[in-house]
């Protein structure tokens, strides 16, 4: 079976256990109608029925609204019917949906659902007044809290709201660890040497996560050196991001979601239920956009749990106790993704100058909000010491013996040699010495500071940032 018939056998079985059964049998008329009647537009006979539609999905009223859409077309019912083919798991009406938007676009997509949204994607967003209800209606079906996610907030999209789309679970249906247990580098006898971990030290504080378990639970919630931190994976564009929590006095609770935008992950925040960026650390949907939201993310290391003790012998690391019951075993979850380099959900854009999946150093800074830059890991692996900058920012990346990538400010010190360990010599021959967040010169004691950086998959960050420049 190949990488897609499986995804797809795997979205049909959920479908069909339940999920799809409660799209179909869910119906709340009363919630339905009262969210019509906030609609303060003129809405004719077709649009209340794909209101309804999103609802309630049976056959019968599908016929019935299909004949109406049909007979009232506009192109800014696509967005919606494709929404209700993403989520359709009866053939009929998959059927029936399909052969209106080929009669009516002249595209011939089949149930491709995947091709359906590239192509509408490309096209400039047109989409009904009503559609944040529409998809607010149509995904509580699966999760009553879904509904919050868009109801009345299509004035506070900072994203297209066609672009978002559900990835499969309910909101915290992949269960974040909060205040995990941790354990002694000692007491890991888990892990192997060879293990891939991410590891952040703060304040002295150095912590593993491992791959192998974060990639069950995408996220995990954990106060480092005294600093609360979220550290968000998303698993489907390869990227872990730390950011830190707190903003102005004000502690943002996050989760997961349970939808996607360009294939990367959303978080949300529990006060307001407002959808945020993974990679950008700021809110796209909600009442909490355009208030200066953004927030502060930090380095993570991505290399081997024998490297990462290595250099810190008190890390603690992630327990298997985690309070869920999974196959944590290396190389398990995503086992099927991460061996090919085809996508489970696709972006507007197709850009081969890397593969889909290559990892990439990806790199974007206060000072530079406006430009990113992608360096290809396995170039840095032939250049570990490497210069370049960012608008005003300038930057020193550094890849030690194990392909580990870490950022630094040089400011104005030219560096000539990096010993791919530990040590550097700078354009006057003095020494310096690498620490996690810092670069320390031997004889004059000065030191140089960290910037925040990740890896990413390459598909993924450049479905976020398309101007990216790469290098490779």
């Amino acid at each position: 079976m190949t990488f897609m018939k499986k995804v797809t056998s795997s979205m049909s079985v959920l479908l069909a256990v339940g999920l799809f059964s409660q799209l179909a049998s869910g119906a709340n008329e009363h919630q339905t109608e009262a969210s019509i009647s906030r609609e303060k537009l003129s809405l004719n006979a077709a649009d209340v029925a794909l209101i309804r539609l999103a609802n309630n999905l049976n056959i019968a009223d599908l016929s019935k609204t299909l004949r109406l859409l049909d007979k009232h077309w506009q192109d800014a019912y696509i967005a919606p019917l494709v929404d209700i083919l993403s989520l359709n798991g009866s053939r009929a009406a998959t059927g029936q949906i399909i052969n209106l938007l080929q009669q009516r676009t002249g595209k011939n997509f089949k149930n491709n659902t995947n091709d359906w949204f590239y192509w509408l994607w490309n096209k400039p967003a047109n989409i009904v007044p009503y559609y944040d209800n529409f998809k607010a209606i149509l995904h509580r079906q699966i999760d009553p809290k879904f509904n919050q996610y868009f109801s009345d907030r299509q004035a506070q999209a900072r994203v297209r709201l066609d672009e978002i789309r559900w990835g499969g679970v309910v909101q915290d249906g992949i269960p974040p660890l909060r205040q995990p247990k941790m354990l002694t580098a000692k007491d890991a006898t888990y892990l192997a040497d060879d293990n891939i971990i991410f590891g952040i030290e703060i304040n002295g504080d150095a912590r593993a996560y491992p791959k192998r378990i974060l990639a069950w639970h995408e996220m995990f919630v954990d106060t480092v050196g005294g600093v609360n931190i979220a550290g968000v994976y998303c698993t489907l564009c390869g990227t872990v991001i730390p950011y830190k929590t707190t903003l102005n006095g004000v502690a943002y609770q996050l989760g997961t979601s349970g939808f996607l935008y360009r294939s990367n992950k959303l978080m949300y925040d529990k006060k307001t239920q407002s959808l945020w960026s993974t990679v950008k650390g700021e809110p796209v949907v909600g009442p909490l956009v355009d208030k200066g939201i953004v927030l502060e993310h930090i380095g993570v290391v991505t290399t081997t749990w024998g490297e990462w003790k290595r250099r810190h012998p008190k890390t603690t690391v992630l327990s298997l106790d985690t309070g869920h019951r999974r196959n944590y075993g290396e190389g398990v979850a995503y086992n099927a993704y991460f061996s090919t380099d085809q996508l489970m959900f696709n972006t507007p854009f197709i850009d081969t100058r890397l593969k889909n999946k290559q990892e990439v150093l990806a790199l974007r800074f206060f000072a530079s909000p406006k430009e990113q830059l992608a360096i290809d890991t396995n170039f840095l692996n032939k250049h570990p010491l490497y210069t370049n900058n960012i608008g005003r920012q300038k930057i020193l990346i550094l890849t030690d013996h194990s392909g580990a990538n870490r950022v630094y400010d040089p400011q104005e010190i030219d560096f000539v040699s990096y010993d791919q360990d530990s040590t550097l010599i700078d354009s006057r021959g003095e020494q310096w010495y690498l620490e996690e967040h810092k670069l320390v010169a031997k004889k004059s004691n000065r030191q140089l500071t960290s910037l925040p950086y990740r890896r990413a998959f390459w598909f993924g960050w450049h479905a976020v940032f398309p101007e990216t420049k790469l290098i490779k």
